[in-house]
């Protein structure tokens, strides 16, 4: 089976996770750029295509437009405008919402009946923009969510510990933003939890860095890509994949109507369900208040503009 994973919007986060996607086995057969630089678009297919030689797999890279989401599994929305420094992913909102009613509703024009996997910041509100404009079953429509937050968040306990990441049991949840948070009471390592190991005043160290890294980043550097583009990567082997595997993707949550980082279990039909993790009386007021804040962002879009 040709499985075709369309990426529009080829920046640094775009251009990273087809990098990524080069250097790990996976079951993407084609690979579409779209990009409104089509020069651009056409000298990185020439310089990913010169790396098929040592590459696990053999995809079929080329540039593309937007017919050729028609028989797409998978359509990675990554463009719009980068969080410069001093900017919030939320000031983005009036950047990146003008330009999605556009790239969605071409994207369905297509014929398009595959995914999509929204990049692009505000996470939450863009992935829910495009849930709205596609007019897609909320289970086709994902965003990256706090996978990103919660790789860092494994990546920091572990260097604490002195744990491999990949033991370290844990999510970042709520919006992709200022207010997510850790629900710890669900952290462990191996089988204990993670309040065993360390005090309260490290895990708020711990919390502060995770949320401020992509500042950090950002100011150092200019922007965050790679750490997203490995995500992503994940994402689409979990659907194309047919996993079953959890993720903390940005997700539809019907009870708030809005889309945010919850432990989802994906597959090839896209979200199958998500998982609700038991929380302290804290913890739970900490996930209203990024519900509160996703709401607010949401509620000062017309995105039927």
């Amino acid at each position: 089976m040709n499985n075709k994973v369309i990426i529009i919007g080829c920046g640094n986060v775009g251009m990273s996770y087809a990098y990524a996607l080069l250097n790990q086995r996976t079951n993407v057969g084609e690979l579409v750029l779209i990009d409104l630089d089509r020069n651009r678009v056409e000298g990185e297919v020439m310089d990913l295509n010169h790396c098929l030689a040592f590459a696990p797999s053999k995809i079929d890279i080329k540039p593309g437009d937007y017919n050729d989401c028609k028989d797409a599994k998978i359509v990675v929305i990554a463009a719009g405008a980068n969080q410069n420094p001093g900017e919030t992913r939320m000031d983005l909102i009036n950047k990146n919402s003008k330009i999605f009613k556009s790239i969605v509703t071409s994207v369905v024009k297509s014929g398009f009946q595959g995914i999509f996997l929204v990049a692009t910041n505000p996470l939450d509100v863009m992935t829910y923009l495009t849930w709205k404009y596609s007019g897609f079953d909320t289970s086709k429509v994902i965003g990256s969510g706090t996978s990103l937050d919660t790789a860092r968040l494994k990546y920091l306990v572990g260097e604490k510990l002195g744990v491999n990441p990949k033991n370290i049991h844990a999510y970042v949840v709520g919006e992709h933003g200022d207010s997510e948070f850790v629900p710890w009471s669900n952290v462990n390592v191996g089988l204990q939890n993670i309040n065993s190991f360390l005090s309260k005043d490290e895990l708020t160290e711990i919390h502060e860095e995770v949320k401020n890294a992509a500042y950090k980043i950002i100011d150092r550097k200019g922007a965050t890509y790679y750490g997203i583009g490995m995500c992503l990567v994940r994402i689409t082997n979990a659907i194309l994949g047919d996993e079953d595997t959890i993720i903390t993707v940005s997700s539809y949550d019907s009870k708030n109507d809005i889309y945010m980082g919850i432990p989802s279990i994906l597959n090839k039909e896209g979200v199958k369900s998500r998982i609700y993790i038991e929380l302290t009386k804290e913890e739970e007021e900490k996930l209203q208040h990024s519900v509160d804040i996703i709401k607010e962002a949401i509620d000062r879009i017309d995105y039927d503009r």
